[in-house]
């Protein structure tokens, strides 16, 4: 990662910790941890300072840590993580308290209480807030990972046709997104005919047929930042019905990214695609409309009916609206979609979106 970039984050948090009279900030969720390190390893912490970023890691981790995180101080530590702090921040002797991310266990926030003899307290969205809003070369990897989502959709096309398995077809994208350079953001949500109308359905044995249609929730990670698409298709010709529900959940996509710019409620967009679905006397969706995405699947903004505040340009978010009918069907159509100040750039627009193309013969 960008060295330069680091430092940008850095500088930003530092403020940010400033203006909370924080000196010594444990960070130990590991997107966090990568957004301030570079830092691509598991089972590592980091902890910033006014002077200093360390990285707290094991031999299994050091030389990753070493290439990826050149402004780091790296620390091997040899026992438990909470000790390894413990002995850090007795050494760094300017350090009076030490804040922790709110999001550690409490088993975990107990051990450091043990071992760390500095004042300890917790806090939230230090870096969830500075994350938000991404910079040109987090969208620029978000729109790779898009590309990589989209090309492997394409690839997997010819395989929607009557036989295959949910689980089967499923593998067969997730197979085509690691030879194309990613990996899966999530677990690949693959759904036929009734199934769909589950929005987290498993993919099991279930069998393709003729004149069913196919729901398939996907997305590649590339370089740590995730995409998410859902598409819709359908073996044969669609009923009438399917298509009039598929036309109601892309008009109510298209109502809500319409809504989407900098300084705009949140709730204002949420409310915009269910306005569709509910005039159209079809049942409206449970869930939210749409997330923050970045370098994980679901993170700040939440787009939802109880949302506060509102979008701010840079931010990268999801709108996935949708209209489920337990026993029959379940239609949404997801884009990853890049918050302007003038409004908005839909950033995998090119990814297959007719529930006809499931014909194709690729």
């Amino acid at each position: 990662m960008n060295k330069e970039i680091i430092k940008k984050r850095i500088r930003a948090i530092r403020r940010e910790l400033s203006n909370r009279n924080i000196d010594c900030l444990i960070v130990t969720k590991p997107a966090n941890v990568t957004y301030t390190t570079g830092f691509l390893g598991d089972d590592s912490w980091a902890a910033i300072t006014r002077g200093n970023v360390y990285l707290l890691t094991d031999c299994r981790y050091t030389e990753q840590a070493r290439g990826e995180c050149p402004d780091c101080m790296i620390v091997e530590r040899t026992g438990l993580m909470p000790e390894a702090v413990g002995k850090l921040v007795k050494k760094l002797k300017s350090v009076q308290a030490v804040t922790v991310e709110k999001s550690l266990s409490l088993a975990d926030f107990g051990a450091l209480k043990k071992h760390v003899k500095a004042r300890l307290k917790s806090v939230a969205n230090v870096i969830e807030n500075i994350r938000s809003s991404k910079d040109s070369g987090e969208i620029k990897t978000i729109e790779i990972a898009a590309s990589i989502s989209t090309l492997g959709l394409e690839k997997t096309l010819r395989y929607i046709k009557p036989g295959v398995t949910e689980s089967e077809l499923a593998g067969m994208l997730d197979f085509q997104i690691r030879k194309l350079g990613g990996t899966n953001s999530f677990d690949t949500i693959v759904a036929f005919g009734p199934n769909a109308s589950r929005p987290h359905h498993q993919p099991g044995g279930k069998k393709l047929k003729q004149k069913d249609a196919v729901l398939i929730d996907f997305g590649a990670k590339y370089k740590g930042y995730c995409s998410d698409i859902t598409r819709c298709f359908v073996v044969g010709r669609p009923t009438a019905f399917y298509k009039k529900v598929y036309d109601v959940v892309e008009q109510a996509q298209a109502a809500a990214i319409k809504k989407i710019k900098a300084g705009v409620k949140m709730k204002d967009v949420d409310t915009a695609a269910r306005k569709v679905i509910k005039d159209n006397d079809l049942p409206v969706y449970g869930h939210g409309t749409g997330h923050g995405l970045g370098l994980v699947i679901h993170e700040s903004p939440f787009l939802k009916v109880q949302s506060k505040g509102t979008l701010e340009a840079g931010q990268v978010i999801t709108i996935e609206p949708g209209i489920y009918i337990p026993g029959k069907l379940g239609v949404r159509i997801e884009d990853d979609v890049l918050v302007t100040e003038g409004g908005s750039r839909i950033l995998t627009r090119k990814c297959p979106h007719s529930p006809l193309l499931a014909n194709s013969k690729g």
